[in-house]
């Protein structure tokens, strides 16, 4: 039987998971701030802003009332970028679904949220901001799923993670569909830091992509080896913070979703950084901080080069050492050339 789901927020990610669910024969309706894009999923049944390319099935409607898209649903999947989440939460803390927690409530968004303590994971975040009832309840989903193949139905696999095994397991069987593999797991913490930390190590392996292009020095031993290391720096960052399965690293919410999104064509952070080599495209921004409040004028969200901050402050916070993640962050900060950063990172340097 179908289920009633809202999904707030239709980027690429939001829009494919909602034709997904949409798919599986669920009546979704998704939530856009663009009047456009409402209308183009309305009427074309297609995303041309954000998935151009992708037929949406007649069971997805949009709507830019955000509140009608949350009230009343079994299901609401928030999708919004990280720098806007909170606050877009808060809009719908008056409905009474969501006042009386009688909708689940799972995440897509991946990264952290600054706060006068420090960085924050999204869950920890949300459960500050939503009803009581919903601490130790919410799920959090990710794992190796680029947008493009999702929408296509291509097989794919993702990991539903909560402290409340049953609601795992209710967005494990709501999500599951021809092409989408869902599994549970209890490492909320870990399955976060995978998504957030995966996007800095890609942006690296963008930059030494580019790089590899016109050098007889790096190929793919030289991807692998800062593949391998990257994957290392995401596992230092998990037990500092408390991640509760070491094996979450290892499986498709680490190695598989940190593997797919540094190779993948259809990997944003992989071309944010190869475009810092191409194209030069940190020249316009001053530092990481002007990078991060005009993002927008890319053309796309590296979620990378936001998490990257936040990434850098934690290793300092814990004194960790993540020489990948640290010389991203000095790249983006204006106080590394990219090529110097490579070599450094060879020479063991950094």
């Amino acid at each position: 039987m179908g289920q009633t789901i809202g999904v707030i927020g239709a980027g690429a990610w939001g829009t494919a998971v909602a034709i997904s669910l949409a798919r599986a024969g669920h009546s979704v309706e998704i939530w856009a701030l663009e009047q456009d894009v409402c209308e183009d999923i309305n009427q074309k049944h297609e995303n041309t802003r954000f998935l151009a390319g992708y037929k949406t099935p007649e069971n997805l409607t949009a709507s830019n009332n955000i509140k009608e898209v949350a009230a009343g649903k079994n299901f609401l999947i928030l999708a919004s970028p990280s720098l806007y989440l909170a606050k877009t939460m808060q809009g719908l803390l008056d409905i009474p679904n969501i006042q009386d927690g009688s909708t689940y409530i799972g995440i897509l968004t991946k990264g952290f949220i600054p706060s006068e303590t420090g960085p924050k994971l999204i869950v920890e975040t949300l459960e500050d901001v939503l009803p009581d009832v919903y601490r130790h309840n919410l799920v959090y989903i990710a794992g190796p799923s680029h947008a493009e193949e999702v929408a296509m139905g291509k097989v794919t696999g993702l990991v539903a993670a909560s402290e409340n095994p049953m609601n795992s397991i209710r967005f494990r069987e709501v999500m599951r569909s021809k092409g989408l593999l869902v599994y549970s797991s209890l490492d909320v913490i870990g399955v976060q830091i995978c998504a957030a930390a995966k996007n800095v190590i890609a942006v690296a392996f963008g930059i030494l992509d580019a790089i590899s292009e016109k050098s007889r020095d790096f190929g793919d031993n030289t991807q692998s080896l800062l593949l391998a290391a990257g994957l290392n720096e995401m596992l230092i960052l998990g037990r500092a913070m408390n991640a509760s399965h070491p094996e979450t690293f290892t499986s498709i919410a680490g190695v598989g979703d940190l593997d797919v999104t540094c190779r993948s064509k259809f990997g944003r952070n992989r071309k944010f950084g190869q475009e810092i080599i191409r194209d030069r495209i940190l020249d316009k921004f001053s530092d990481i901080d002007d990078l991060i409040s005009r993002i927008s004028e890319i053309g796309y969200l590296p979620e990378g080069a936001v998490a990257c901050k936040y990434v850098h402050i934690i290793s300092g916070m814990y004194d960790l050492k993540m020489p990948i993640s640290n010389g991203l962050f000095r790249i983006l900060n204006k106080e590394l050339a990219p090529v110097e950063f490579i070599e450094k990172l060879l020479d063991g340097e950094i």
